[in-house]
């Protein structure tokens, strides 16, 4: 069974929940993912469309709780997005016999992430 999760995110409103809450960067993304939007003009941007990732994995997989740190979004060489779990997230992938594929995008103002578990 193919299963699609869809999040859309105000990159604004991720800028500044985290200038408000400094530890919070730290809880919603990895170290990895932190170091290669710092590289980029506007992190922000970056970081929003990974959260959204985040969330729509976490919806593709059915769980109850988006657990941040359990997905990773990687680039790879040709700067397509894919996706590393860990924890429930992994686990239930796995029991699912599901993986998963994602697709990011970003305007100036908003960030949107699809993934597909099949």
């Amino acid at each position: 069974m193919t299963q699609v999760g869809i999040d859309l995110l105000e990159i604004a409103r991720l800028e500044r929940a985290i200038g408000r809450r400094p530890g919070l960067a730290a809880r919603l993304f990895t170290p990895a993912e932190l170091d290669w939007a710092s590289e980029r003009a506007r992190p922000a941007q970056h970081l929003a469309a990974r959260f959204c990732a985040k969330e729509a994995a976490s919806k593709a997989l059915e769980l109850d709780v988006l657990r941040p740190l359990d997905f990773e979004v990687l680039t790879s060489p040709s700067g397509a997005p894919r996706l590393r779990l860990s924890g429930v997230a992994a686990r239930r992938a796995e029991e699912a016999g599901l993986s998963l594929s994602c697709s990011l995008t970003h305007s100036r103002g908003m960030a949107g992430a699809v993934v597909v578990a099949g």
